[in-house]
């Protein structure tokens, strides 16, 4: 028993890269058995990124897939096919970013798994929705970043589309996906009933960016242009200082006119563009012209002093080499060290959410390939020469 919410709760993850399998590192980092099911030569992700000691073991790897085992099974073997069938029909839960006639083909879709299982939530992250001209098409995050606006607030913001240097539809879709597959077992709870869950990536980010960017377009007709006019300022963005930069926010009357007396400006707080909330909202490119142009004269941390004692929102930058030295981070533990049995000594995240009911026990490292093929299949009522027979015909590894 593992702890945590899900603690008993047990999910085959045929998902590769990113966005399966941070949907997957989720769902164990609080508490359920995942056994990550890989084809033979691994999830690309093993390899595909950039720094490693050994191959297959890449830096990226290692972060999306702690708390989990391996398994490798060649689908194309019927013996290997067998093998997955077996364990889904022990599983509460199957996820899946896979092309869905492909799993429809292989007879993994719902429909045929839950005549052995009717428990079964089955999640299926997909690119694109069921219904709609691009479902099927083959994408990733770049390209959902392109269709879904994401790209182009960037444009609106700079002149320029481009992608958020993150692969956050996959990021976002993912965490979207494990959030889903905790209201089906909820309802499980309910109804003994399992069900089946689609997660289209790009109408989760199209809802993002028109939630955040949709405005006066909101109505019909249009009462004013989409974009809200804050974020997609120029000057939305950490200001310089005389020795580095700062991200300050004051929303507030309070925050904005305690910033104005830092400042050295007291009267923008009878300014009729900055008097209100409103008014600074209306006139905010003026108003992030007023922060990027007002900072150079002190140091960061003396203005991260000065505006914590006036209690308005400012923080330093950090660049993603400081994340390591963030004081903050420093204080919650958020980096732990670990032994990885092959790759010695690594750096983790911590996770980042508390529970009072109780946290997972029994971390795990990122496994290798095939490390845990004997332990699972033995668990799934496989004899020891049923194994030995499997990994001598290559339909496990």
């Amino acid at each position: 028993m593992s702890g945590g919410p899900l603690s008993g709760i047990r999910v085959v993850d045929l998902t590769t890269v990113v966005v399966g399998p941070i949907c997957t590192r989720t769902l164990a980092d609080y508490g359920a058995e995942v056994i990550k099911v890989e084809a033979p030569g691994g999830d690309l992700l093993r390899t595909m990124a950039e720094g490693s000691r050994n191959a297959g073991m890449s830096g990226k790897f290692i972060n999306f897939n702690r708390n989990k085992r391996s398994i490798g099974l060649d689908l194309k073997k019927p013996d290997g096919h067998a093998a997955l069938l077996r364990l889904i029909g022990r599983a509460d839960v199957f996820v899946t970013n896979a092309r869905p006639e492909g799993m429809a083909r292989a007879g993994l879709d719902y429909a045929t798994l839950a005549k052995k299982n009717p428990k079964l939530i089955h999640c299926q992250i997909l690119a694109f929705g069921r219904g709609g001209r691009y479902f099927n098409r083959p994408a990733y995050d770049p390209v959902v970043q392109s269709l879904s606006g994401v790209a182009g607030t960037i444009a609106r913001a700079t002149g320029e589309p481009r992608f958020v240097p993150m692969v956050m539809s996959d990021h976002t879709s993912g965490l979207i996906a494990a959030q889903c597959i905790g209201f089906a077992l909820y309802r499980r709870e309910k109804t003994g009933k399992g069900e089946a869950i689609d997660v289209p990536m790009l109408e989760n980010m199209a809802s993002f960016v028109s939630s955040e960017h949709l405005g006066a377009a909101t109505f019909d007709p249009p009462v004013g242009p989409t974009g809200d006019g804050r974020l997609l300022s120029p000057n939305y963005r950490p200001v310089p200082t005389k020795d580095g930069y700062v991200t300050v926010r004051p929303n507030t009357n309070a925050q904005a006119f305690a910033f104005f007396d830092a400042i050295g400006r007291p009267e923008l707080k009878t300014d009729p563009r900055f008097d209100s909330a409103a008014s600074r909202t209306r006139n905010a490119p003026a108003y992030f012209e007023v922060q990027a142009t007002s900072l150079g004269h002190k140091t960061t941390d003396e203005w991260v002093e000065l505006f914590d004692k006036l209690d308005v929102p400012a923080a330093r930058y950090n660049t993603i080499d400081d994340l390591m030295t963030d004081p903050h981070l420093k204080d919650v533990g958020f980096f732990r060290e670990e032994e990885h049995p092959s790759e010695g000594k690594i750096r983790r995240t911590k996770l980042a959410n508390v529970f009072s009911g109780g946290a997972r026990q029994n971390e795990t490292h990122a496994p290798l390939l095939g490390e845990h093929t004997r332990e699972v299949l033995t668990e799934a009522g496989y004899s020891a020469a049923e194994v030995d027979a499997l990994l001598a015909t290559g339909a496990v590894q």
